[in-house]
């Protein structure tokens, strides 16, 4: 083996021993979260669970809540992803509804483990209304990039036209209660909530319809 490929295996090993460092923090700590609550699980309690130095937390993680939303901010980043490879001739609301439901669906195919963490996840903030508030505000910046990504699809300048503003602020409402619904049923199934993400859209499409 050369000293490139060597220099190539290594950095390999140690990228993947940092992401199952990463990986082990999240699922002590969403562990804890759901056993013991949110806000009375401490870092310290957390570090321990691995076990790691406090040190070694905060090379990956600024907080505890940045444990739960950098889990979140990448399922948005998934949901940009998926919109931006919807068919061009879909309308941008069912466009949306898809790449979220793509999402949801790649997560309930993918293994236990990932399963189980998305379900932890939601648990959490579904039952803590710090997180629930942090995030909002961590949607309303992916919010931007829908936004974008619609207006692109459509052809139109969102500084004269409110269309696309208006189709992400419906999606973000309809997926809102959506998951509020999931929330007050106790469901955090992957699976389970990308059906109800079906019934949200058959629901927002009559209501529309019949009220509007």
């Amino acid at each position: 083996m050369t000293a490139d490929a060597a220099g190539r295996s290594g950095g390999g090993v140690r990228e993947r021993k940092k992401r199952r460092t990463r990986m082990a923090l999240i699922d002590a700590a969403l562990e804890l979260f759901v056993r013991d609550g949110y806000e009375e699980t401490t870092i310290d309690e957390i570090v321990a669970a691995i076990p790691v130095s406090q040190r070694t937390f905060f090379r990956y993680f600024a907080s505890k809540e940045d444990v739960v939303l950098s889990q979140v901010s990448e399922r948005y980043r998934a949901v940009e992803e998926a919109l931006a490879e919807r068919p061009a001739a879909e309308r941008p609301f069912t466009a949306l509804f898809e790449a979220l439901r793509t999402v949801l669906q790649t997560v309930a195919a993918g293994d236990e483990a990932d399963v189980a963490r998305f379900r932890r996840i939601r648990q959490v903030i579904e039952t803590t209304p710090a997180l629930l508030s942090a995030e909002l505000i961590a949607y309303a910046a992916s919010e931007g990039a829908l936004v974008a990504e619609i207006a692109r699809r459509e052809g139109v300048d969102t500084a004269r036209d409110l269309r696309p503003r208006l189709v992400v602020a419906l999606f973000t409402a309809a997926t809102r209660v959506g998951f509020e619904e999931c929330s007050r049923r106790e469901i955090w199934d992957p699976g389970t909530i990308a059906a109800r993400v079906d019934e949200t859209v058959a629901l927002v499409d009559a209501t529309v319809h019949d009220w509007i």
